[in-house]
């Protein structure tokens, strides 16, 4: 099983002046981050791999916190990184119950490819900032694949600004 989130909201990258990959998350974002932690509270996480840039890891620090866990950044897992590079990571079969935090770009690509392969999903192929999908992989067959819906939760003391 793997658990592929897109980074939470922040903000618009527009107004944004510095370097791309340092934009943090916004208040938003912090509550989706957090919660992250929820919606995911039924899922083992033996491991938590994210894009390099900040706010792919801000959006996974609460969760990795939770789970006693590091975030692993990875470039595979970047804006820019090559569609070759998260497919190679899907099909490692050294991972297992791992999310993989990385951008809308990345997830759009990983699931095109998946349908063109057949994957199986209820769910229509959405993936809203914040929002997760469940992919299941098995040496025979399909992926199956669910999506789980952002989860932003109100009235918590924030790990971000």
């Amino acid at each position: 099983m793997l658990l592929v989130v897109r980074h939470a909201d922040a903000g618009d990258g527009r107004s944004w002046t510095g370097p791309d990959r340092l934009r943090p998350l916004s208040p938003t974002g912090w509550r989706q981050a957090e919660g992250l932690v929820v919606r995911l509270e039924d899922y083992p996480v033996d491991r938590i791999l994210s894009s390099p840039g900040l706010r792919g890891q801000q959006t996974v620090q609460p969760l990795a916190r939770d789970r006693f866990l590091a975030v692993e950044p990875l470039a595979a897992l970047g804006v820019d990184a090559g569609p070759d590079q998260l497919r190679a990571l899907c099909w490692d079969r050294g991972l297992r119950n791992t999310v993989l935090c990385t951008h809308g770009e990345v997830v759009g690509r990983l699931l095109g490819d998946l349908v063109a392969e057949g994957l199986v999903a209820e769910d229509r192929q959405d993936w809203p900032k914040g929002s997760t999908w469940l992919l299941q992989r098995s040496d025979r067959g399909p992926v199956h694949g669910r999506l789980l819906a952002p989860l932003a939760l109100q009235g918590l003391q924030l790990a971000g600004p």
